[in-house]
């Protein structure tokens, strides 16, 4: 059901003065991007605010949480001790939102709307990137697993304890909607992972409370976060990867998309070298995909021509994407990454003890409920025994990188280095 903009749907609120220029749709959005008068609004209802429109008090909900501060100190590939100048799960996200905004201003979509789903993408991420989650999903895996994208479900429908009148952030239908399914629709599960694979519980349950439709595709909105942070950790990882020395400019030149960018840069700049030059390659990087990306969305959508945002979920596939010449492109550069960055051994070794910090940690916990902090280990009394796991599992997912390395040290006898 739409929201109600009326005076009674307002609940006292239209009874005051709007401020001058305030508008609860942005003037000029496209017929097919998410209009806030058509929204499916909140599972609780709540007065609308007089001064910010429903997805701009989802993104501020979402910067104010703790699990969005919690991201400065997560893993994005560099485990947050090794360098100031690296990544983090944090300015990752703030990445991925002001290239996603950028996108949405040129498509005329709610910049508002894609910048919430931008900076909620990661909330779920446990500990040590991946490799944590890779942990938590084994150790889980007779109790349905570990998925972040579910888990950042639960972090704002329910982990999230701050409003008097709820669990959770109260986020509309349409955040909660793309931040579940900002991938594509779920069905088997593709998705979510690699391969087949259930949907994940958690979102199944909460879609008994509020039908979150995952057989269809989400907004453009929530398409194009998704390839935001595509841009943003195609381009950064690159970044990140030089500076740890990683490979060379020789041998990123060898992958033709950042060989072009290169080559640009030479040709402009002959003796720039050092940051300077990887910068001036990066930012050309990051040019080259965005360009790309607003060129493609923009053809499928004139040919498409959906009149609205249900139309998008309805068109039976992706209106936001990559040309196919550019995801050959990426595909290679993912694998010059993947080859170079994630499986470098020096990576490798760090994410394995990282994997078994997050292991030791559940182990413990679920031997020994008394380990948990007392505020957590209060939230065990009442609770069915068979959910005891995944009150563990929420508990680490939600730690910091250097908050479960303290906890580790501070109940076992030896904790790895991470170096």
């Amino acid at each position: 059901m739409s929201i109600d903009h009326s005076r009674k749907g307002e609940r006292g609120y239209a009874a005051k003065a709007r401020p001058v220029g305030f508008q609860r749709d942005p003037i000029g959005l496209a017929p097919y991007a998410v209009h806030e008068r058509q929204s499916r609004g909140r599972l609780v209802p709540e007065p609308l605010s007089p001064t910010r429109t429903l997805y701009q008090r989802d993104r501020d909900r979402i910067l104010h949480s703790t699990a969005f501060r919690r991201l400065t100190h997560k893993t994005q590939v560099f485990i947050y001790h090794e360098g100031d100048h690296y990544r983090t799960r944090l300015t990752h996200s703030l990445e991925v939102a002001q290239i996603a905004r950028s996108m949405a201003r040129t498509l005329r979509l709610d910049e508002d709307l894609t910048e919430a789903l931008a900076l909620a993408h990661d909330l779920g991420h446990p500990p040590f990137g991946h490799a944590g989650e890779r942990a938590l999903d084994a150790a889980m895996a007779g109790e349905g697993g570990f998925d972040h994208n579910a888990q950042s479900l639960r972090v704002v429908t329910e982990l999230e304890r701050k409003y008097a009148s709820f669990d959770g952030l109260n986020l509309t239908w349409e955040t909660l909607e793309g931040l579940v399914k900002h991938n594509g629709p779920l069905l088997t599960g593709e998705a979510i992972g690699e391969g087949p694979r259930p949907v994940p519980q958690s979102i199944v349950a909460y879609c008994a409370k509020q039908d979150l439709k995952l057989a269809t595709y989400p907004s453009v909105e929530a398409q194009l976060a998704a390839l935001a942070d595509d841009i943003a950790y195609n381009s950064h990882d690159v970044e990140d990867g030089y500076r740890a020395g990683l490979f060379t400019f020789a041998e990123l030149a060898q992958v033709r998309l950042a060989g072009y960018a290169l080559a640009d840069v030479g040709s402009a700049h002959p003796h720039l070298e050092g940051p300077r030059l990887l910068f001036e390659a990066n930012r050309r990087l990051i040019t080259a995909m965005i360009d790309d990306a607003v060129a493609e969305t923009s053809a499928r959508l004139r040919e498409l021509r959906p009149g609205s945002a249900d139309e998008v979920r309805h068109a039976g596939h992706a209106v936001a994407a990559f040309s196919e010449p550019m995801q050959r492109e990426l595909a290679a550069l993912r694998a010059f990454l993947t080859a170079r960055v994630y499986r470098h051994p020096r990576i490798m070794r760090i994410m394995t003890d990282a994997e078994g910090v997050v292991t030791d940690l559940l182990g413990l916990y679920r031997r020994s409920p008394e380990a948990l902090p007392p505020e957590w280990r209060e939230q065990t009394r009442n609770r069915p025994a068979k959910s005891y796991a995944r009150h563990v599992c929420d508990f680490i997912a939600g730690m910091t990188d250097r908050y479960a390395l303290a906890e580790h040290r501070r109940l076992f006898d030896a904790t790895p280095d991470l170096r």
